[in-house]
């Protein structure tokens, strides 16, 4: 596990981790209590890729294409 704030990492740090604690747990050789702490830093991991996963679904669904191809919707396209 590292020391950073699961709410300070980006998609791809907390799956990362998230690997990692579901590769200890289903290993079995960690005592109960860090058990325990491995388990609960999985769902905040777990909840963190829900959240981001959820974000980028609403940032699709928000774009669409007009009939040349161009992208319109509520959500501004960068550099324009």
């Amino acid at each position: 596990m590292t020391d950073t704030p699961v709410e300070q990492m980006t998609f791809e740090q907390a799956m990362k981790e998230l690997e990692a604690v579901v590769g200890q747990l289903e290993r079995g050789d960690v005592a109960l209590d860090q058990s325990i702490a491995l388990y609960e830093r999985g769902a905040a991991l777990k909840k963190r890729c829900e959240d981001e996963l959820k974000r980028a679904e609403e940032k699709v669904a928000a774009i669409t294409l007009d009939a040349d191809g161009q992208p319109t919707g509520t959500t501004p396209v960068e550099g324009q």
